[in-house]
């Protein structure tokens, strides 16, 4: 592999930039040791539109951006809808009603929202547990995620064994390791000083040095860009967003070598594919939000007004950015790619496709200073996940394990040791993960194949049926997490991808769901009113609503169930536009991007008539 060394000032942005992490770790570590919501939520006391900035940010992570920058230099504009596999559009449900459903709460995080939803008998005490383990399994994963992809993109700029060579004991292998273990270092201190605080501050900063460099990136890509010649390369269908049963993509010439990446990503069944990621995308995004640094933010907003708000914040603050640096990228990878070719190899020969990004930034065409300033924002981009991930499964073991079970009258000072010593042993404990783990995308797909296939009826059942249980809630898991567990063992070695199991898991975790449920008594009315109450859902609560409402002639149910999948919908084709039209500004598809921009407008105004101006106050 080649390497390209930084130069002075590129070094000089980066050691600046990791010092400005560490003052603000130092700065705002009295505030974030108050208390234990201080640290965990931020005193509930951060404005919206940090919130959303900093959740857009914590998206804006390198593994994800390394991974996207592959996916469309592979598939062109049809790379819109792969990563729905997370799902993407799980914001747009947050942002129309489900942020302030799981606001009203007024919890610290997801296991406590449990005990709200379900009170304290046998099974909302294994229901607690279950998605506590769930909540740290998807953590660690997705720190083992976001470490892998530090490390490869990392390797390019600082060889290891040329820097220090006394470390020519380390396998090649292994080389991306440590730099991963060396920069997760940072990140753990400024998130174990500050808590939520800090990394809220972090991300904004890191935010504002992402967009300045996605919008230079963008022009530069344009600037270099022949479109006669650029389109001679690629396929026809590259350009386009539509698509027929089968993925019609062949590349030829010098490129022909990216058919074996197609094949073996397992997406030529495009159709089947494409409806899969949409049924499970809308399950997962009617399930709720993870528990994850996601819902940490929404929980840390001032109020269900401004959750919904930050969450409909992120996708115009994060897409048309991240688009346009993504697309910058991609174009310069497929530009340069007879200079780049030899960069992008494994130590086996083949293309690497996720070396596609430190192998662009290593180009002459990116001036030093922007090769800094892009290294410098998406190393903070990475210590922005980890950070963020590494607070939410804090929050979890902490607040949920830690002082709920052993020390219930734990002072601020004891929890926040407490979470600086389950910081550390995470941390360790997710590098042997990263260790373990091939590559960005083999974690990616397990993450968003497997594991969310099992989150998703137990989920969606504890919002919209009264009838629904502790019981029910723990068995759905756990009848969903032991197949997405052991399912991916079989795709080792048949070469399967993991999505296409979530039919199975998804099947199994529903009969886990009803068989429990029934197998007990309701839950407690008292905790069913006051759920009902504090959260208005809608769906099959009609018998709790009868009570209440006899209770309480005034009280009013939630009707809003038709306005919002309405809302829902445009607001799935807003985002998307949202993604194209920067996409197609950088390939000078300047009438698709009228289109687009055409599209987000219309939308824009939908949403500000049916959605922004019915939010409660």
């Amino acid at each position: 592999m080649n390497h390209s060394f930084l130069t002075g000032i590129d070094i000089s942005i980066i050691i600046l930039y990791l010092g400005l992490l560490i003052f603000i770790g130092f700065y705002l570590k009295r505030r974030a040791s108050r208390n234990l919501e201080s640290y965990l939520l931020g005193g509930k006391s951060i404005p919206w539109y940090m919130l959303g900035l900093s959740n857009a940010s914590g998206m804006f992570d390198i593994s994800g951006t390394v991974w996207l920058v592959a996916i469309t230099v592979i598939y062109g504009l049809k790379s819109i809808y792969i990563p729905w596999l997370w799902p993407v559009f799980n914001q747009i449900f947050l942002m129309v009603y489900l942020s302030a459903w799981l606001r009203r709460s007024e919890c610290t995080t997801g296991a406590e929202w449990i005990g709200f939803r379900f009170g304290k008998d046998k099974g909302a005490v294994t229901s607690h547990w279950i998605i506590v383990i769930f909540a740290v399994l998807v953590g660690l994963s997705m720190l083992a995620y976001g470490f892998i992809g530090m490390g490869k993109f990392i390797e390019i700029f600082l060889p290891l064994k040329i820097l220090f060579p006394f470390m020519n004991f380390v396998p090649d292998t292994y080389i991306p390791h440590v730099w991963g273990i060396t920069f997760t270092l940072f990140a753990v201190f400024y998130a174990l000083m500050g808590g939520m605080m800090s990394i809220v501050w972090a991300d904004v900063a890191q935010y504002i040095i992402m967009a300045v460099a996605g919008i230079v990136v963008a022009i530069i890509a344009m600037l270099h860009l022949d479109i006669m010649e650029f389109s001679s390369w690629v396929p026809v269908d590259w350009y386009t967003a539509g698509f027929g049963w089968e993925l019609e993509m062949n590349w030829t010439g010098k490129f022909s070598e990216f058919n074996d990446k197609i094949h073996s990503d397992g997406y030529q069944l495009f159709s089947l594919f494409f409806g899969m990621v949409l049924l499970k995308g809308v399950l997962a995004s009617i399930a709720g939000p993870a528990p994850t640094y996601d819902m940490q933010k929404i929980l840390s907003t001032r109020s269900p007004r401004e959750a919904s708000l930050m969450s409909g914040s992120v996708t115009v603050i994060l897409m048309p950015v991240r688009y346009l640096m993504i697309t910058g990228f991609a174009v310069l990878g497929l530009i340069l790619y007879n200079q780049i070719e030899g960069q992008i190899r494994n130590v086996e020969g083949v293309i690497d496709f996720e070396l596609v990004l430190p192998a662009v930034i290593s180009h002459p065409w990116i001036p030093a200073g922007l090769t800094g300033l892009i290294l410098a924002g998406l190393l903070a981009a990475f210590m922005s996940t980890f950070a963020g991930t590494l607070n939410a499964v804090q929050a979890y073991i902490v607040n949920d394990i830690y002082i709920k079970y052993f020390k219930k009258e734990a002072t601020p000072k004891q929890a926040n040791h407490a979470n600086i010593l389950v910081g550390i042993v995470v941390v360790l404990i997710s590098i042997c993960f990263g260790i373990l783990a091939q590559d960005v995308n083999s974690v990616l797909q397990w993450v968003t194949g497997a594991l969310y296939g099992s989150y998703i009826a137990a989920n969606i059942l504890k919002w919209h049926w009264w009838r629904f249980n502790g019981k029910g809630f723990a068995w759905g898991m756990a009848a969903g997490m032991v197949p997405a567990l052991l399912l991916p063992l079989i795709s080792y070695f048949e070469n399967v991808l993991p999505l296409y199991y979530f039919p199975v898991i998804l099947f199994c975790s529903i009969v886990g769901c009803i068989w429990g449920t029934y197998s007990a008594p309701p839950t407690d009315i008292k905790i069913l009113k006051n759920f009902y109450i504090k959260t208005r859902p809608w769906g099959f609560w009609r018998p709790i609503h009868n009570v209440v409402e006899s209770e309480n002639p005034t009280f009013r149910k939630n009707t809003s169930c038709g306005r919002d999948i309405c809302n829902v919908f445009a607001g799935i084709i807003w985002q998307t536009s949202l993604v194209a039209a920067p996409i197609y500004l950088v390939l000078k598809q300047f009438v698709f991007f009228g289109i687009a921009f055409g599209i987000i407008i219309l939308t824009s105004l939908f949403l500000k008539k049916n959605w922004y101006d019915k939010l409660e106050n």
